[in-house]
């Protein structure tokens, strides 16, 4: 992860979170105050942001001892301890919920991603996020997604072409789009063309397009569209694809399958964070 990009999401974070001060924390305890925490896995999972508790207490000060007992991608056990930390309680505190917050759905992300791998069942097929990831979270959520053995599709709009039906209705076809986009960029950058028809795979084809995607085709159609793609273009198939019927798409002779509910639909892995021993001396 860019070290600069998450520190600046949990800086906002903490200040979205504690305001001007943590009231409750603030009013019982001074920062001499040293605490020891643990943080617990409640559920089976691939866990992962194990290096986001130590990223937030800087921000918090004190002197912190954060020692991590998983490294991002491995499997927790209900019970397992993640880490464990001493520090002034008022940093504790005051940094749980936003630590927990992202742990949680980090974890969440990496043990779906693991998921859908293991139902496809097709180490030919790699497994791969969208851009429907939540605003301000879409470093974190496409580092789980990698952690989980996932792949990453674009990070935004600036890092490759993805002409869309959208796309293509305002420049009246895909030769015209790909021809405008061939004409301003150089040949670093790459260009997706997204298709639901033979005619317009044949188009894409002819075209010149890099990467071919199939939107919302069943695997038999799949099947049959992958056939008039040359094998040095890369194919994609995404839309109305699910962890529940994923393992229907094993065989079907794509690359890769993108999964939008990897990101937008998050089932966070229950994670906590206890007091351990309570107060230091």
């Amino acid at each position: 992860m860019n070290p600069l990009l998450i520190n600046q999401a949990i800086q906002a974070f903490l200040v979205e979170d504690i305001g001007q001060h943590d009231l409750t924390a603030d009013s019982i305890f001074g920062n001499d105050i040293l605490g020891e925490g643990v943080f617990l896995a409640k559920e089976t999972g691939v866990v992962c942001g194990i290096e986001i508790p130590g990223k937030t207490y800087q921000f918090l000060g004190g002197e912190i001892d954060y020692k991590p007992y998983k490294k991002d991608g491995d499997l927790v056990q209900a019970g397992d301890i993640i880490g464990v930390v001493t520090a002034p309680v008022r940093t504790l505190l005051s940094a749980e919920r936003v630590i927990l917050n992202l742990m949680q759905r980090m974890s969440g992300i990496a043990t779906q991603t693991n998921f859908a791998i293991k139902q496809l069942d097709d180490p030919t097929i790699r497994i791969c996020d969208t851009r429907k990831t939540a605003p301000g979270l879409r470093v974190f959520d496409k580092h789980a997604v990698q952690t989980g053995g996932g792949f990453n599709h674009r990070n935004g709009l600036y890092d490759g072409v993805m002409l869309k039906d959208n796309h293509i209705a305002f420049s009246s076809g895909i030769t015209a789009a790909i021809s405008s986009v061939r004409a301003k960029l150089g040949h670093m950058v790459k260009i997706e063309v997204e298709t639901e028809t033979a005619q317009q795979v044949t188009e894409a084809v002819q075209a010149g397009a890099d990467i071919i995607m199939f939107d919302n085709r069943t695997p038999e159609e799949i099947n049959q569209l992958v056939k008039l793609v040359p094998d040095h273009i890369t194919t994609e198939a995404s839309g109305n694809i699910t962890l529940e019927n994923i393992a229907r798409f094993k065989g079907c002779g794509v690359n890769y399958i993108s999964l939008g509910s990897l990101t937008h639909s998050v089932n966070a892995l229950d994670i906590s964070f206890n007091s351990k021993g309570g107060i230091k001396s």
